[in-house]
């Protein structure tokens, strides 16, 4: 089942590939078109699509920017050159010359690619700060607020690298939270671009004083143990809640869960048995699922990311159907919902229709 799945998706990424390869060639080719361009074209399309499989297969750092980028490409000409090239065949109908029309909307095409390139990288690379105001039954706690940042889905690897977990320190920091805590996927797949670029020691400089603390995601993974993944994270001074909990001071209650694609993750009513719920409870779940349940056991608040808020329009709809809540703030009784859209991104360093962002979430105990 699974090769016939690979077969048919790869017959079909052929076919558009073909498809846009194709109405390039229309645009760019020669006058005289000779065959040494029909080559050299056809080489660079066929190299350029077949980077990202090539790079996640071989690890060559190179080929996997590359690929990166070929998917921003990718996905920006898949919802471009259709437009154009129904425009085209709609200007035919006019008295516009044919072969004026098809330049013109290739320079067009073009054009906006590079636009939304630029664009999407900079929402990739400039966060801001969303902020919400709660209010939570404090129970027998004695505090009166709570400071919460929250970033999730940094994704650091090649190009989530050491400069945007700087960015990453430095915008946590200035916002002086109470706590830290980073619902998931805080690698990209692999571990090895975390250690080599040192990131474990930008992170340590991360300051509040309950503490930072993450749960793991679908992304948080590599060759080795599960154990080795998460000494790289605690070098940098992180508290990982792996299916586990914690009492923070006597004050309120931390849960991390395991990703839900993980088979030996304990149910939410394993984890929550002990808890004191006259406390407030503070849920990290990486993927925003079972808020029904969360809210029958009793939590207060759960945090999540993974949707990136769909990244790249439309796939923000596409996550707004799947989710009960994908992106933003959410109620169910007691229970609060947050969802962030993520500080880093997965596949294209771009995001187009979200912005990377870091949440801050003050809370007032009643």
């Amino acid at each position: 089942m699974l090769i016939l799945i690979l077969i048919i998706a790869s017959l079909l990424y052929g076919g558009l590939v073909y498809y846009i390869g194709w109405r390039g060639f229309r645009w760019l080719r020669p006058e005289s078109s000779s065959r040494r361009f029909k080559i050299l074209y056809s080489l660079i399309v066929i190299l350029a699509s077949s980077s990202l499989i090539v790079g996640r297969m071989s690890g060559l750092t190179i080929i996997n920017i590359v690929g990166a980028y070929w998917m921003a490409c990718f996905y920006l000409l898949l919802l471009l050159v259709p437009l154009a090239h129904i425009t085209v065949i709609i200007l035919r109908l006019t008295r516009l010359p044919r072969h004026r029309t098809q330049k013109w909307a290739g320079f067009i095409t073009m054009g906006l690619v590079v636009f939304f390139l630029a664009y999407g990288t900079y929402n990739a690379y400039s966060p801001v700060v969303r902020n919400y105001d709660i209010k939570m039954e404090k129970g027998s706690s004695t505090l009166d607020s709570l400071h919460i940042a929250m970033a999730a889905d940094t994704h650091f690897g090649l190009l989530s690298g050491k400069n945007h977990a700087e960015r990453l320190v430095k915008e946590l920091n200035a916002i002086h939270p109470d706590i830290i805590l980073l619902p998931g996927d805080l690698f990209d797949d692999d571990i090895q671009p975390f250690l080599d670029q040192k990131i474990d020691q930008t992170l340590s400089k991360l300051d509040a004083p309950y503490g930072v603390y993450a749960s793991l995601g679908n992304h948080d993974k590599h060759d080795g143990t599960m154990q080795e993944l998460i000494k790289a994270l605690e070098k940098g001074g992180i508290t990982i809640l792996y299916d586990e909990k914690v009492d923070v001071q006597g004050q309120f209650t931390l849960i991390g869960r395991k990703d839900r694609t993980d088979r030996n993750r304990l149910p939410l009513d394993s984890l929550m048995e002990g808890v004191n719920l006259a406390k407030p409870t503070i849920l990290l779940e990486h993927q925003p699922y079972e808020l029904e349940i969360a809210q029958q056991e009793g939590v207060d608040l759960m945090v999540s990311g993974h949707t990136h808020g769909g990244q790249v329009f439309p796939g923000n709809l596409i996550t707004d159907a799947i989710y009960e809540n994908d992106w933003g703030y959410f109620r169910k009784e007691q229970m609060q919902s947050i969802v962030t859209c993520g500080f880093g991104f997965w596949g294209p360093p771009i995001r187009i229709g979200t912005r990377s962002e870091i949440v801050s979430i003050q809370v007032q105990f009643e």
